[in-house]
């Protein structure tokens, strides 16, 4: 254990997010997504659990990582398969947390989704079980 880091956070993924340098990506991805596939083309090389939903993965995610300012939507969903508007619940209830940030949020299409996630740094995959409950989020800098 160590002192002020969520208990979510394993010790491959706090070694994961110390490693990423600014612009460097995580998936943070729902159960349904397939995580072990596209996080072999990663840099980590393969996927990390999270045992919990995607807005507790968030919440602790976010405590030791920034989300990068400098650029556009700099966290990425998945569009809905035949209604690319709609915001899946899941989204909606994240929204705030990145917004809390000042990050912008945009959405892929499924297919360019799983790419952009397999150029990610790693994957994570969560116990989410409502569809459409990825993220790709876009490390920032810590200012002094």
């Amino acid at each position: 254990m160590l002192h002020g880091i969520d208990p979510l956070i394993s010790p491959d993924l706090l070694m994961v997010l110390a490693s990423m340098g600014h612009g460097d990506e995580i998936a943070l991805v729902d159960a349904n997504f397939p995580a072990v596939s596209v996080a072999r083309d990663t840099v980590h090389g393969r996927a990390l659990r999270m045992d919990c939903d995607a807005l507790q993965a968030i919440r602790a995610v976010l405590s030791l990582l920034p989300v990068d300012t400098f650029g556009d939507q700099p966290v990425l969903t998945m569009q809905v398969v035949g209604d690319a508007q709609a915001v899946p619940p899941v989204v909606a209830e994240a929204a705030p947390l990145f917004a809390a940030q000042g990050a912008a949020m945009g959405s892929l299409e499924r297919f360019a989704f799983y790419e952009q996630a397999r150029r990610a740094f790693a994957v994570v995959l969560t116990a989410e079980p409502r569809s459409y409950g990825n993220f790709i989020i876009r490390k920032g800098i810590i200012l002094q």
